[in-house]
C-alpha cells in the first residue's frame, strides 16, 4: 500500500471517527439505547477519542515524509467536529452546549498533540527535521 493511500485511508478513518463521536456525544443512561440511571450523561465516545485520535497520528507518522502528513488527522478530527458540529445536517448546530463537547476536544485533541509531539521528537533525533 503507497504511503499516500494510507494516509487518505487515515484520514478517512478520523473523519468517520469524528463523526460518530460527535453524533453519539448527547447518549444518556436514559433507558432508551442504554439502561436507565437517572438520566445521566453518557460521553462513551470521548473515550474513543482519547484511544483512537493518537492511534491514527502514530499509523500515519509511519507513512508520513512530513509532519504534516503525520499531523492530518488530528486536523482531519478537529475540522470535521468544527464543521458537522456548527454546520451540521439540515444547519443545526450539533455541539452539545456544555461541559460534554470541551471533554470531547480535549479527550482527542491533547493525546493526539503529544502523539504528533512525539513523531517530531523522532523526526529531529534522527537528523530528519522536515
Amino acid at each position: 500500500m503507497s504511503d499516500r493511500l494510507a494516509l487518505a485511508a487515515i484520514g478517512v478513518a478520523a473523519f468517520v471517527l469524528a463523526v460518530l463521536e460527535l453524533f453519539f456525544l448527547p447518549v444518556r443512561l436514559d433507558g432508551t439505547l442504554l439502561p436507565r440511571v437517572d438520566d445521566l450523561p453518557f460521553p462513551i465516545t470521548v473515550v474513543l477519542a482519547v484511544v483512537t485520535t493518537p492511534l491514527l497520528v502514530l499509523a500515519a507518522s509511519r507513512h508520513a515524509h512530513r509532519t504534516l502528513g503525520a499531523v492530518s488527522p488530528l486536523l482531519v478530527w478537529v475540522g470535521t467536529l468544527l464543521l458537522f458540529g456548527l454546520f451540521g445536517p439540515g444547519g443545526d448546530v450539533v455541539l452539545l452546549n456544555d461541559w460534554r463537547t470541551l471533554v470531547l476536544f480535549a479527550g482527542g485533541a491533547l493525546p493526539g498533540a503529544i502523539a504528533v509531539g512525539a513523531h517530531m521528537g523522532r523526526t529531529a533525533g534522527a537528523g530528519d527535521d522536515h
